[in-house]
């Protein structure tokens, strides 16, 4: 089969290759291989002969005190990773990483036990090097998501949560947070936080690949923000704002949106909403309804307006992150673990799984078919498409 893509699924401290047949919307599973610890984020360098793996040994009873960035080698022809020079300790989990564009730093972002970004530096071989030192007074907020470069490459913005009002404490505002960047020295900039940050609360974000737009999901919302750049900055007000459920009369708990991504060709916008809130059955845990989903906006090629034009059902559960290959032809939701579900006086279980979607002309979704993941107790956390060089 020939493929110009890979597709990467981590579960636990495995990470599984497929191969990527985007004429067939179909998936071939190739090696596994084990990192250091459980992979939260992975980013491909710019040269797509590095992938680049946050990984942590968080987990339920874990401290999270083994915490590391690691390079793997990408095979060009065929994807397979291999490790290439020696992994960088983090001073605490990284929940999210990204590159500069120029593919000469590796950026973490941390949330607990404190907002922080990390910034190592990219050797000439692709092996990484020691974090840069960065100066004090940095403001970080109060619980980062992603971490992301402008397309200038000169502006950092870290996606700042928040968190909801709960257990009688009170809420933490978000925002997004803006620092100059230069040769991985980060500096204030600018905070973007509607109301000071009460009841906004971005957790993903993505760029046009032309315009200057950038979409964000809040989370804690569920909505779909469009903020204009302007220069190294944003504008401060959102240009529109979307709402991503179907039915918010009966909205369950623990109902998030997460990821986003624009279409290659910029004239779609993709968007997932989650949900795996449980209630008791006849002492069981069941699913407690809420909307997974795919959300599908057609972009205004002259505003950037979004408009709905479909909702997708992934056929499992909580989509944590989803990927369109390189073509912009098939988009893969990955679900992050079992999800319990009744069924009249039965239960049945919708395992964890990659499910496959064509993308059309209309930049709407066609279901071709699922791949259940075994887990084994643990979180199907990171999934990702990448083009081989």
């Amino acid at each position: 089969m020939n493929t110009n893509a890979a597709l990467y699924s981590a579960v636990g401290e495995e990470l599984t290759h497929f191969d990527v047949d985007v004429e067939g919307a179909a998936l071939v599973k190739r090696k596994t291989i084990k990192v250091p610890a459980v992979v939260q984020y992975a980013w491909p360098h710019p040269s797509k002969q590095y992938l680049y793996v946050a990984t942590s040994n968080r987990g339920a009873g874990m401290k999270a005190d083994f915490n590391h960035v690691s390079a793997l080698r990408i095979d060009p022809e065929s994807g397979a990773l291999t490790p290439h020079g020696e992994p960088q300790p983090l001073r605490s989990r990284a929940v999210h990483i990204c590159l500069d564009r120029g593919g000469a730093h590796v950026l973490s972002a941390h949330n607990l036990p404190r907002a922080g970004i990390t910034v190592n530096r990219i050797n000439g071989d692709g092996t990484l090097g020691p974090a840069v030192k960065q100066p004090n007074g940095l403001d970080f907020g109060i619980y980062p998501h992603q971490v992301m470069m402008m397309p200038s490459d000169r502006t950092v913005i870290l996606v700042d949560r928040g968190n909801s009002a709960a257990e009688g404490r009170p809420e933490d505002p978000g925002a997004l947070r803006l620092f100059h960047f230069r040769e991985g020295v980060l500096t204030n900039l600018a905070a973007i936080a509607p109301n000071g940050g009460y009841g906004f609360g971005p957790r993903h974000l993505d760029f046009h690949p032309t315009q200057p737009w950038v979409y964000v999901s809040l989370e804690r919302q569920s909505k779909l923000y469009v903020y204009r750049v302007r220069g190294d900055g944003l504008e401060s007000d959102a240009a529109f704002i979307r709402d991503t459920l179907a039915d918010r009369e009966n909205i369950k708990p623990r109902q998030l949106a997460g990821t986003v991504h624009v279409h290659p060709n910029g004239r779609f916008v993709y968007l997932a909403n989650r949900a795996d809130g449980t209630v008791d059955y006849e002492g069981k845990r069941v699913f407690g309804g809420g909307e997974n989903s795919i959300v599908v906006y057609a972009i205004d090629s002259a505003s950037g307006e979004p408009t709905l034009i479909q909702r997708a059902d992934p056929r499992s559960g909580h989509v944590r992150t989803f990927a369109i290959d390189p073509s912009g032809r098939m988009l893969v939701t990955a679900s992050i673990q079992p999800l319990a579900v009744r069924e009249g006086a039965s239960i049945t279980t919708v395992p964890a799984a990659l499910s496959v979607f064509r993308i059309g002309v209309d930049g709407k979704l066609e279901f071709v078919r699922k791949y259940d993941v075994e887990t084994n107790g643990k979180i199907h956390y990171w999934m990702g498409i990448l083009g081989l060089g």
